[in-house]
C-alpha cells in the first residue's frame, strides 16, 4: 500500500509579502488559481491505489488545510488524516512521527511517499513513473530520495552525487554523497560533470526501514519522538501532538539526521520539470513573458520597462522606465526588490519580526476555523472589518472588555447570541453588542454569511477577548 505523506509547515519567508507566518507558502495561489498545497494533494491522490493521504502540519493550519482539500472536490474516495504539530521541529521528527503512525495503522511494510507541500511538478505521468521506481526500491528496504536533473548551475539547492547503478530501467542509483548548496564555481562543475542531481527533498521508504535508520543514526530523535507518539493516544483523526513532549524532540532535518549517514540510500533520477517555488524569480516564471522580458500577474501597466515582474492583488500598479525589478503589491504591504536580491527577502521578514510588526505574520485578511475577517479601515477608537462565516460554522461564545460592536448583515442570515437573547438577523439588518456582553455569531444557512463589523472603544486589539466556549478547541 502506498501512502503519501504531505509535509506542510514552512513559512516561505522569501515569498513575503504573499507568504506570511499565519498564511504560509503552501496556501499561496498560483496564476491558475490553485495553491501549492492543493497541487501537491492532486499529484499525490492521482497515483494508483492511493486511498489515504496523511498530512503533517501545524495545529494553527489545520482548518485552513482541510478547507483547501475540500475545495478541490476530488471525486475520489480518499481518507484525509492529520498529525498536528504544536511547534516546528524540522523534518526528521515530523517524518519519524508519520512513520510511527503508519506502522501502527498500516503495518511496517506499507510504503510512505514523503512530499513537501510547496513544490511544483506539472508532469504527473512522469512523476508517477518515478514514484513507481522508488516503490520497488523501498520494498527492498532502501531509503529512496528523488534527484532532479539540473538545468542550470543553481546555488540555491543541495546536490546528490550519483554512485553505482542499481537499475538502469528505473534510473535508480546508489547515493555517493549529499552535497550542501555550492558556490557558483562548484555548481558549474557539478552541472558539467553530469554526476550530480538536485536534492528535491522528496522521499520513499517503509516505516520499518526508516524507523530502524532513525534509531541507529539519530537515537535521541527516535527515543523522544516515540515517547511523544506513545503519549499521544495514537489517533490520527487528527492526532494533536502535545506541546510539552514535542518540544523535547531535537530539531533536525531528515537529510542531516538520517539520509547523509545511512548506508542503504538510493536515488531515482527524475526527468520531469520541478521547482520548489523558493523565490519571486521562480514565481515570476509561471507567468507569460512579453517582448521586453516583463511578466505580470494582476492589474499592471509597464511602459519603457524591461525584465520586470509585477504581482498586483487589488489595485493598478504602473511602472515607468525601470528594469530588473520585482514589484509585489498586496493590500497592506508592498515589496520592491532588484531581481538579484530575491533570495534575501527573508531578511525583511526577520527585521519585521524583530520590530514586532504584524505584517510578518498576518495579512489584512486573516483566516480562522469559521471563515475569514478582513480589516477594511482602522483609526483611533474604531476598526471596520468584513467578516465571512462559512455555512454551519460559528464563532466562539466570547466577551470583550473594552469595545462594543455593530454588526450589519450584507448577505446571508446570522444567528446571534447577545447575553441572554438569541435571535436571527437577516440581510440589510443590523444588531449591537455592547462591551461586556457575552455574544456569539453563527451561520445557520447554506451560503456564506457576509457582514460588516464596526468596533468602537478605547482598546481594539485582538487579544481583548475572553472565550467561554469554542467548538474548535481554542482557549
Amino acid at each position: 500500500m502506498l501512502i503519501p505523506v504531505i509535509l506542510s509547515g514552512g513559512a516561505g519567508t522569501r515569498l513575503w509579502p504573499v507568504s506570511r507566518e499565519a498564511h504560509p507558502k503552501p496556501f499561496m495561489r498560483l496564476p491558475d488559481g490553485q495553491g501549492l498545497l492543493q497541487k501537491t494533494l492532486i499529484r499525490a491522490s492521482t497515483l494508483p491505489d492511493v486511498k489515504q493521504v496523511l498530512t503533517i502540519t501545524n495545529q494553527d493550519y489545520f482548518f485552513q488545510t482541510n478547507d483547501e482539500y475540500n475545495e478541490l472536490m476530488l471525486g475520489k474516495d480518499i481518507d484525509f488524516t492529520y498529525i498536528l504539530e504544536p511547534c516546528a521541529r524540522n523534518t526528521a521528527p515530523a517524518i519519524t512521527m508519520a512513520a510511527l503512525a503508519m506502522s501502527h495503522i498500516e503495518g511496517d511494510d506499507a510504503v510512505m511517499l514523503v512530499l513537501p507541500a510547496d513544490h511544483l511538478i506539472d508532469d504527473h505521468e512522469m512523476f508517477a513513473q518515478s514514484v513507481q521506481s522508488a516503490v520497488k526500491l523501498a520494498q527492498k528496504g532502501k531509503l529512496v530520495t528523488f534527484g532532479i536533473q539540473p538545468t542550470r548551475a543553481e546555488t540555491g539547492y543541495g546536490y546528490i552525487q550519483l554512485g553505482g547503478v542499481l537499475s538502469q530501467d528505473d534510473k535508480a542509483y546508489q547515493v555517493a554523497q549529499f552535497v550542501e548548496k555550492p558556490d557558483q564555481k562548484k555548481a558549474e562543475q557539478y552541472l558539467e560533470s553530469g554526476e550530480y542531481l538536485w536534492n528535491s527533498g522528496m522521499f520513499c521508504f517503509t516505516p520499518k526501514a526508516f524507523l530502524q535508520a532513525v534509531e541507529r543514526w539519530s537515537p535521541d530523535i527516535y527515543k523522544t519522538t516515540r515517547e511523544c507518539w506513545e503519549n499521544s493516544g495514537k489517533q490520527v483523526q487528527p492526532l494533536k501532538v502535545e506541546r510539552e513532549c514535542f518540544e523535547k524532540i531535537p530539531s533536525d532535518s531528515i537529510d542531516y539526521a538520517v539520509m547523509e549517514k545511512a548506508d542503504n540510500v538510493a536515488v531515482v533520477a527524475c526527468g520531469f520539470a520541478w521547482s520548489d517555488v523558493g523565490s519571486w524569480d521562480a514565481v515570476s516564471e509561471l507567468s507569460a513573458v512579453d517582448e521586453h522580458g516583463n511578466r505580470q500577474e494582476g492589474d499592471a501597466l509597464l511602459i519603457d520597462s524591461q525584465d520586470c515582474y509585477v504581482h498586483s492583488e487589488d489595485r493598478m500598479v504602473a511602472a515607468l522606465g525601470v528594469r530588473d525589478l520585482m514589484i509585489i503589491d498586496t493590500p497592506d504591504a508592498l515589496l520592491v526588490a532588484n531581481r538579484g536580491h530575491t533570495q534575501d527577502v527573508k531578511k525583511i521578514v526577520s527585521e519585521l519580526k524583530s520590530q514586532e510588526h504584524e505584517s510578518y505574520r498576518f495579512h489584512r485578511t486573516v483566516h480562522r476555523p469559521w471563515g475569514t475577517y478582513t480589516v477594511l479601515e482602522e483609526g483611533p477608537r474604531f476598526k471596520i472589518k468584513r467578516i465571512v462565516v462559512k455555512p454551519g460554522s460559528e464563532l466562539s461564545l466570547q466577551m470583550h472588555h473594552h469595545r462594543s460592536e455593530h454588526w450589519i448583515i450584507v448577505s446571508g442570515t446570522a444567528e446571534v447570541v447577545n447575553n441572554d437573547d438569541r435571535y436571527l438577523v437577516h440581510t440589510n439588518q443590523s444588531t449591537y453588542i455592547p462591551a461586556g456582553h457575552r455574544h456569539r455569531l453563527g451561520n445557520p444557512g447554506i451560503v456564506d454569511l457576509v457582514m460588516i463589523e464596526v468596533q468602537s472603544g478605547e482598546y481594539l486589539g485582538e487579544d481583548d477577548i475572553v472565550r467561554f466556549d469554542d467548538k474548535y478547541g481554542r482557549s
